[in-house]
């Protein structure tokens, strides 16, 4: 499911990270989701088996304020209208909540597969 990342290649270089922040922060501001009330991880499709289970593993609270913002983005969208700005996502608003748990769930499914797929050889003693 995770889309191959240039993140930690980026932030182990200071002078690099300092030359792409403004770079990144106009990209989030110009995708325009944050002007209809969404996070970043509200963009995540729910087709993958791994992303359904991520959605039940969220907290009750996290949960229904995802379909809120959700439901009110596709109310702002069938109307043609932006929030107001005071309703929009402001971008220490805009965290991770979903990806974390999709990582966890890849990883518990790569640590599945790797025992499933083990092989163990009884040494057999000779008889003397």
């Amino acid at each position: 499911m995770s889309a191959p990342s240039m993140t930690k290649f980026v932030m182990k270089r200071p002078w690099l990270k300092r030359w792409m922040q403004p770079l990144s922060e106009w990209y989030a501001n110009a995708a325009g989701y944050r002007k209809i009330g969404l996070r970043v991880d509200d963009l995540i499709p729910e087709e993958s088996d791994v992303v359904m289970l991520a959605l039940k593993r969220l907290p009750p609270k996290e949960a229904y304020d995802r379909v809120f913002r959700l439901r009110r983005a596709f109310q702002c969208s069938l109307s043609h209208q932006l929030l107001p700005k005071d309703q929009q996502t402001k971008p220490e608003e805009d965290y991770l909540y979903l990806s974390p748990i999709i990582k966890e769930i890849e990883q518990e499914n790569r640590e599945r597969g790797d025992l499933e797929a083990m092989v163990v050889n009884n040494k057999k003693k000779s008889k003397s």
